[in-house]
């Protein structure tokens, strides 16, 4: 090949690999996009308290990332995974059987997102123990944490939920958890009363697993939660203080 074709070959290439590249980031939605889904306006409602763009930023989604919404309720989050992870990406809502059978509706409801949103997959598991059909980039689970430890799911152990966790995200997965705050040296002996567990215990209970704590968002914080309510008492539900921790699997 003469030498002089050489270097006009290298810019072509340069500029295709740019152009894919360009081609790509035009095609990821942006933030506003996500949130401005006309799929999900009658979640928008709940954004102003739930805070979904900090929060989920927690996440660094990007397109084509495996993503399991474990407990997702009515779809709230997995309709903005979904969006953010794309056409390439997939999103897994999960139920274990224990607590689908408590939420026909948002299980029915979960199952019919995939009319509008094809990239989600409902999968109600028979065992509380949490599995995958694939390695994960993220598992988010938004006040379910603490369920691993009541009696109507079997009381397997938040430790167990972490272990599974742990086992099913990718090298450098993100294992992401939102829940009510307990009390100062409650630990997780509210999980099925109150339904809160403690952040440090949470912390110790991650990190014994191989966990690294690498972020967090107080976003979601309340001073005036007395931390000794049910999160379903009417003069704290919707308000309950929380933390969110965003925890990675190490590489290697």
């Amino acid at each position: 090949m003469p030498i002089l074709f050489r270097p006009l070959i290298a810019v072509g290439l340069s500029l295709a690999v740019a152009g894919a590249a360009l081609a790509a980031t035009q095609h990821a939605p942006t933030w506003a996009q996500a949130l401005a889904d006309p799929a999900r306006a009658e979640q928008r409602g709940f954004d102003e308290r739930r805070h979904p763009a900090e929060l989920v930023a927690l996440a660094d989604l990007k397109p084509g990332d495996r993503v399991l919404d474990l407990v997702p309720g009515n779809g709230y989050w997995t309709r903005i995974f979904s969006r953010l992870v794309g056409p390439t990406g997939r999103v897994y809502a999960v139920w274990p059987k224990a607590y689908g059978d408590l939420a026909a509706s948002d299980v029915k409801e979960t199952q019919g997102l995939k009319r509008r949103y094809p990239n989600v997959r409902t999968l109600v598991q028979p065992s509380v123990t949490l599995s995958s059909p694939e390695p994960l980039d993220v598992i988010w689970t938004a006040q379910n944490f603490h369920d691993y430890n009541d009696k109507f799911m079997g009381a397997p152990g938040s430790p167990a939920l972490a272990n599974a966790a742990f086992r099913i995200l990718k090298p450098g997965g993100l294992f992401i958890v939102i829940d009510h705050d307990a009390a100062p040296g409650r630990g997780a002996q509210d999980s099925d009363t109150l339904h809160r567990i403690e952040r440090s215990t949470v912390v110790d209970q991650a990190k014994a697993v191989g966990f690294v704590l690498v972020g967090e968002s107080a976003i979601l914080k309340n001073p005036a939660d007395p931390l000794t309510n049910k999160v379903f008492d009417p003069s704290i539900r919707g308000h309950t203080s929380q933390f969110a921790l965003k925890f990675r699997k190490p590489k290697g």
